[in-house]
């Protein structure tokens, strides 16, 4: 838990509104001796803020990272669903304080039980407690999927906290049943990164990737900031960093 904690505390600050808030700091100290300089720097933190925090920034950013839409039960068929954690909704008053998923969660659950009807083929979810509560991710989307989507759960690996892990353990389970080949269901923006540990890891994977950043038409209110784009434009930044940190990882290995 500890290591998750200082994992994340440094990524808070390497992305989006931390990174933009120390840029902001560093142009406030040289105001005095620098002003031009100053300005320079509160100018550009002041402008990358609103920009990330524009839906249509966000959404373009998103589409970098997006794969091109194909239906995954076109491809060859998979032996297996493996749905990913995307997050806790926890001490959830209105649930008698029992953890469940968050929005991100179940996204991901609704399609992979959408998988489920379409294909029969049965489900892994995988994700951990990295932050040390009781239910692991993976309990509490096997609780979702069979009580609310009347999709049975096969598997649960709730040991993990990122997605290298999810990965690596989720092969581990499955390979023991001679399944290698999966559907692997996460966002569209989380699925490159996820697709290549899966691949890493001894997967052929069909990607089944869900809720792409789309949107019904261009209006001004595209152009003003709102939490929810800057939220995605962090998103896209931790999806980039994941990835040189997989590939540096790779190269030292």
């Amino acid at each position: 838990m500890t290591s998750w904690i200082i994992i994340n505390a440094i990524a808070s600050w390497l992305l989006p509104p931390g990174c933009l808030l120390l840029l902001m700091g560093w142009g406030l100290l040289r105001l005095r001796k620098h002003p031009r300089s100053g300005k320079a720097w509160v100018s550009l933190a002041v402008l990358s803020l609103w920009l990330l925090s524009t839906p249509w920034i966000a959404r373009t950013l998103m589409g970098i990272l997006e794969p091109a839409p194909a239906d995954p039960l076109q491809a060859p068929p998979a032996q297996a669903i493996v749905v990913l954690g995307g997050g806790k909704y926890h001490s959830p008053p209105e649930y008698a304080g029992i953890d469940t998923v968050d929005s991100v969660s179940l996204v991901r659950l609704r399609y992979g039980a959408h998988l489920h009807r379409a294909t029969g083929k049965p489900i892994l979810v995988s994700g951990g407690s990295p932050e040390g509560s009781a239910i692991s991710e993976a309990q509490a989307m096997k609780t979702v999927l069979e009580n609310e989507f009347k999709a049975p759960v096969t598997w649960t690996e709730g040991a993990s906290a990122n997605t290298l892990e999810n990965a690596r353990a989720s092969y581990k389970i499955l390979q023991a049943q001679g399944i290698t080949r999966i559907y692997l269901v996460t966002h569209a923006w989380h699925m490159p990164r996820s697709q290549r540990v899966f691949e890493a890891a001894g997967f052929a994977v069909v990607a089944a990737p869900t809720a792409y950043s789309t949107s019904y038409a261009f209006t001004l209110l595209d152009c003003l900031p709102q939490a929810t784009a800057l939220r995605q434009s962090s998103a896209f930044f931790h999806e980039i960093l994941g990835l040189i940190w997989y590939r540096l990882k790779s190269l030292l290995h």
